[in-house]
C-alpha cells in the first residue's frame, strides 16, 4: 500500500510537471523558435519607425528571439496590418503596429478588412506628440501668422502629412474647421517623405508626430504648436493655450491576425509589457516625447470597439464620411 501510494504521488507530480511545461511560455511547440516579424506600416526613418526599431531591439531579450522590423507603408498606415490580416498565419511570428487610422478609414472608404474581427489585440503601448512645423527661415513665426495667411489666401497654405485620414491630416482639418480657414493638404506615405517635402520647399508646413524633432533641434524647422495636454521639451505652445480646444495623441499598439492561440497572445503581451516598462524603453519614449499608454489585451480590444464608434463622429464632423 505504501509503495502504491508513493507511486501515485510520483505519477501525480509527473503529470503536474508535464502540464506546467505545456502551459508555460515555451509551449509544446517551443514558441518562439524563430525571429518574429514586426510590421511598421510607415516608411523607414519616420518617428514610428524609430520607436518600433528601438522597441523591437529591447523586446528581443524579453521574447528570447530577434524581432525584425518590416516596413510596409501605404493606405494611411493600413497597408501593412491589412495585408497581414489577410495573408499571415496567427502563429505569433507576424505582428503589426496598428495606427488609429484603423478606426477611421472604414468610415471614409470601403476596405477589405475589419478592425474588430480581423485582428488579435495584443497590447497598447504609446501615443504620439503632434505638432506643426515650418522651415526656420519661413515668414510664419507663430500659428497665428499661419491662420492669418490662410484666411487671406483660402486653400493656398499647403501642408504635408502622413496620408489621408491619418491623425496629422485630421488634426489640421479640425484646426481649419474651428478657426474658419481652408488649407491645402498634400498627403504622403509617411513621416520621412512628408519631412523631405518641407525640407525641399514643396510645402509650406508639415503636420506630424515628433519625427520633426531632430530638425527642430538642429534649427532647420520651427515648431509652432503641439496638440498635447501640456508643453513638450521644445516648449512650443499647445493648441489649448492658443484658445483652440484640440488635444490628440493617437494611441497605438500591436496586433496579430485573428485566431491567435491565447497562450501566444499572453506570452507576447507579457514580454511586451516588460519591454514597455524597461528603463531603456522609457528613455526612448522620453527622447521621442511620446506618452506611456498601456492597455492589456482585453482593454485594448475594448478600446478599439469604442474608438471605432467614436471616430465616425470625427470623420463626419470634418466632412469625410463615406456616402
Amino acid at each position: 500500500m505504501k509503495v502504491s501510494a508513493l507511486t501515485e504521488v510520483r505519477c501525480a507530480a509527473l503529470i503536474a510537471a508535464c502540464a506546467w511545461v505545456v502551459a508555460s511560455p515555451a509551449f509544446a511547440q517551443g514558441y518562439p523558435v524563430k525571429p518574429i516579424v514586426m510590421i511598421c506600416p510607415w516608411p523607414a526613418g519616420g518617428s514610428t519607425d524609430q520607436h518600433l526599431r528601438a522597441f523591437a531591439q529591447i523586446a528581443s531579450k524579453h521574447v528570447g528571439q530577434n524581432i525584425v522590423i518590416e516596413n510596409k507603408p501605404g493606405a494611411g498606415g493600413m497597408l501593412g496590418p491589412g495585408t497581414m490580416a489577410k495573408l499571415s498565419q496567427p502563429d505569433g511570428y507576424t505582428i503589426s503596429q496598428l495606427p488609429v487610422g484603423a478606426f477611421r478609414i472604414p468610415h471614409m472608404q470601403k476596405v477589405d478588412w475589419d478592425p474588430l474581427k480581423d485582428f488579435t489585440y495584443i497590447i497598447g503601448i504609446t501615443g504620439y506628440t503632434f505638432g506643426i512645423v515650418v522651415k526656420s527661415d519661413s515668414q510664419w513665426k507663430t500659428l497665428k501668422d499661419v491662420l492669418d495667411y490662410a484666411k487671406a489666401n483660402p486653400g493656398k497654405f499647403s501642408y504635408s502629412s502622413t496620408g489621408n485620414g491619418t491623425s496629422p491630416h485630421l488634426l489640421i482639418e479640425e484646426l481649419a474647421t474651428k478657426t474658419g480657414v481652408q488649407m491645402l493638404h498634400i498627403p504622403f506615405k509617411g513621416n520621412a517623405d512628408s519631412t523631405q517635402a518641407l525640407l525641399g520647399g514643396h510645402v509650406m508646413a508639415q503636420s506630424d508626430a515628433t519625427g520633426w524633432g531632430r530638425y527642430v533641434d538642429s534649427g532647420a524647422f520651427r515648431l509652432l504648436v503641439t496638440f498635447g495636454e501640456k508643453r513638450t521639451k521644445w516648449n512650443a505652445p499647445t493648441a489649448r493655450e492658443l484658445g483652440i480646444d484640440i488635444v490628440a495623441y493617437s494611441p497605438y499598439g500591436f496586433v496579430a491576425p485573428k485566431g491567435m492561440d491565447p497562450k501566444i497572445q499572453k506570452f507576447l503581451h507579457d514580454a511586451f509589457k516588460k519591454t514597455l516598462d524597461d528603463p531603456e524603453h522609457l528613455k526612448v519614449l522620453a527622447q521621442l516625447d511620446q506618452v506611456y499608454w498601456y492597455k492589456s489585451s482585453e482593454d485594448y480590444a475594448k478600446w478599439a470597439a469604442e474608438t471605432l464608434k467614436a471616430e465616425r463622429a470625427t470623420i463626419e464632423r470634418v466632412g469625410l464620411l463615406l456616402k
